[in-house]
């Protein structure tokens, strides 16, 4: 660096330092003039000060802010939202051209199964529903001759019992089909089939496949998970200490990965026992759709509890200082040789928990929060130029 640069920054380094600096504390007498006696609790400032330290003042307001407690947990979804597809009665895969992650709709078909059984109970079917109408009609044509004593009463009761014992079986094997997937109402003797397609229960995503073209599968194997992501839920675990802090209702903030964006969800449900290792359950519903959130995640959420109406000020208007916490007051204006000052009180206060901007602030017994008007923005300029009071003089 050249030595007209260095005498250049060093210049305008004290400049800039001066100009935020306020009066000293003792300065010796000029001329015999009394000088003020700043005390240490002050600091004053110009007015051109004040505007290029953007000071503005304001009151202490009565504000409910909730305090935050830090928990962990998983995205899940509803029961109803999480479906597990299987073949009822079994077979071999014929057909499937799904894979994991494909999007599905209600209905949509997702593999066709063949089985010898589904031949068989397609014919049983038709059969005893042909047997049906005949002992359909035979049950009322007797009951006729049975009104004109033509026919016995046991004869009849034999007739009815028959019709009866068709219809019922008529009506397991209809729930049959329908069980494997065929409409009983459309069957008929020139469309009977050996394959039967599976669909979807719901909606969503395919999160496993688990056929391929020929396999042999039975009703227990799970061919398909399908997972709908609309309503996502959270599955929190909380310490058994804080079951009492937690209701339903209450807000959540909630970070996945090391992502900085906020989830957003309300607590629908708290568990109703303590797990063995002491832990408490609650349940919330994300309020916020967001496409990155899947189930099975991990994630970290601030559940917002009651915390009441407090006296509270803007988080910028609270300064630290050596391990304490400060905010600034006006104290008074006044004029110096044809100049505008303005002096603030600096205070000692004791910040709590903090909420959408704003701190909760435990003040002196004698503050007025009626009459007080508190820096609340600026304030860490206040505090520059408190700092340079003690070394520095305007």
């Amino acid at each position: 660096m050249s030595a007209n640069n260095f005498f250049r920054n060093t210049v305008y380094l004290l400049i800039v330092t001066l100009f935020f600096s306020c009066k000293g504390k003792n300065q010796p007498a000029v001329n015999g003039t009394e000088t003020e006696i700043i005390p240490d609790d002050i600091v004053e400032m110009r007015s051109d000060q004040i505007k290029v330290a953007n000071i503005d003042t304001g009151t202490v307001k009565l504000r409910e802010i909730n305090s935050t407690l830090k928990v962990s947990g998983k995205i899940s979804v509803a029961p109803r939202n999480y479906a597990t597809v299987c073949a009822p009665l079994g077979g071999f895969v014929r057909y499937t051209a799904l894979v994991p992650g494909n999007a599905v709709r209600k209905g949509e078909t997702l593999v066709m199964i063949e089985n010898q059984e589904f031949v068989d109970i397609q014919e049983n079917y038709l059969e005893a529903k042909n047997k049906l109408e005949y002992a359909e009609a035979e049950y009322r044509r007797h009951s006729e001759l049975y009104k004109e004593d033509v026919y016995s009463e046991k004869n009849l009761q034999q007739v009815t019992t028959d019709y009866k014992n068709l219809k019922a079986l008529v009506t397991a094997y209809a729930q049959k089909l329908a069980l494997i997937g065929i409409d009983p109402s459309g069957l008929r003797e020139d469309n009977i089939s050996r394959s039967v397609p599976i669909n979807s229960p719901i909606s969503g995503y395919i999160k496993s496949v688990n056929v391929n073209l020929g396999k042999s599968i039975s009703s227990t194997d799970v061919l398909f998970e399908i997972v709908n992501n609309d309503d996502l839920l959270l599955e929190l675990t909380l310490f058994e200490k804080d079951a009492n802090k937690v209701a339903a209702g209450q807000k959540i903030n909630f970070f996945i990965n090391d992502e900085e964006e906020v989830h957003e969800a309300e607590i629908y449900q708290t568990g109703k026992s303590v797990e063995a290792d002491r832990t408490y359950r609650v349940y919330a519903r994300v309020t916020r759709g967001c496409r990155n959130l899947i189930p099975g995640m991990y994630v970290n959420a601030a559940i917002r509890t009651s915390g009441g109406v407090v006296n509270s000020l803007p988080a910028d208007a609270i300064v630290t200082f050596d391990d304490k916490d400060y905010i600034f007051v006006f104290s008074r204006n006044k004029q110096e040789k044809g100049m505008d000052f303005t002096e603030y009180r600096m205070i000692e206060v004791k910040k709590g928990k903090s909420e959408e901007g704003f701190s909760e602030v435990s003040l002196p017994e004698n503050f007025d929060i009626r009459k007080e008007k508190v820096v609340t923005r600026g304030a860490y300029n206040l505090l520059s130029a408190k700092k340079n009071a003690g070394e520095m003089a305007c």
